[in-house]
């Protein structure tokens, strides 16, 4: 028996084959993406939003995305390293942070980043902005974080290697951006890293990345490996730099040692 044909003359996909591609079109969008919320998947493939409610529920059940505790975008998980270089070490650490994040916004109340060091830059993998009341940044997922100019950036100099702090000061040097050459005297440098070392969290209280805002980060380490950095923000006006460290640090600490990674 041939096969329905299209006017084209092609094969006519059966309903199973179309089915099984929508699925693929559709974890192929999360991976490309790096963390997505079903409508959007459903905008970039012109797919109706049930349909890709559907297959993202599929996908879910058989382990290759998980759904975000914080602000419910779906990202490719461990299975998904059959996916070869969309697979990003990142998000292993972003599903390991998520439900302490979901925790920290509970009680902290202002938003809660998490950040994971890529290519001169902190880029956030996890927040809790779109949870938090005293929010004033939305669309917080992907943005890149200056390394000088932020409690997070800051605190992942302080905490990794020195050899990889040299190369990371080394690149931001040939990049040369006008706001970081202040921060790039040696001197200045030198003090900010041992201060941070000494606390065990950095700080951005002078304005000097947000000027309405400031913030404090801890990182995540494990046998000298720093996976990443958990930052509290807040507007500056309403808290004073000492009554947000003794509020917020051991929170924070707590979280940054809880989450389970494997060094």
């Amino acid at each position: 028996m041939s096969k329905e044909r299209t006017r084209t003359g092609k094969p006519r996909q059966s309903e199973g084959v179309r089915a099984f591609k929508r699925g693929l079109d559709v974890l192929q969008e999360v991976n490309r993406s790096g963390g997505i919320r079903a409508g959007d998947v459903a905008r970039a493939l012109d797919l109706p939003r049930p349909t890709v409610y559907r297959l993202l529920e599929t996908l879910e059940e058989l382990g290759y995305v998980a759904r975000s505790a914080s602000d419910d975008r779906f990202r490719v998980t461990r299975l998904a390293l059959s996916l070869g270089d969309g697979y990003d070490p990142g998000v292993v650490i972003c599903q390991a942070a998520a439900p302490h994040l979901a925790e920290l916004s509970k009680s902290l109340v202002w938003p809660v980043d998490l950040s994971t060091y890529e290519n001169a830059a902190m880029v956030v993998q996890e927040t809790t902005h779109s949870r938090s009341p005293l929010s004033i940044d939305r669309g917080m997922i992907g943005k890149r974080l200056p390394m000088l100019r932020t409690s997070a950036g800051r605190a992942y100099l302080a905490a990794c290697p020195a050899r990889e702090r040299d190369l990371i000061v080394s690149h931001l040097r040939r990049i040369d951006e006008a706001d970081d050459r202040p921060f790039l005297d040696q001197g200045r440098f030198d003090q900010m890293i041992a201060e941070t070392q000494a606390r065990g969290y950095a700080i951005r209280s002078e304005g000097e990345y947000n000027p309405k805002t400031a913030s404090i980060a801890v990182p995540i380490v494990r046998d000298g490996t720093v996976f990443g950095c958990i930052s509290i923000i807040w507007i500056r006006s309403a808290l004073r730099i000492e009554e947000a460290t003794a509020q917020f640090v051991r929170q924070l600490q707590e979280a940054a040692a809880a989450i389970p990674v494997e060094a």
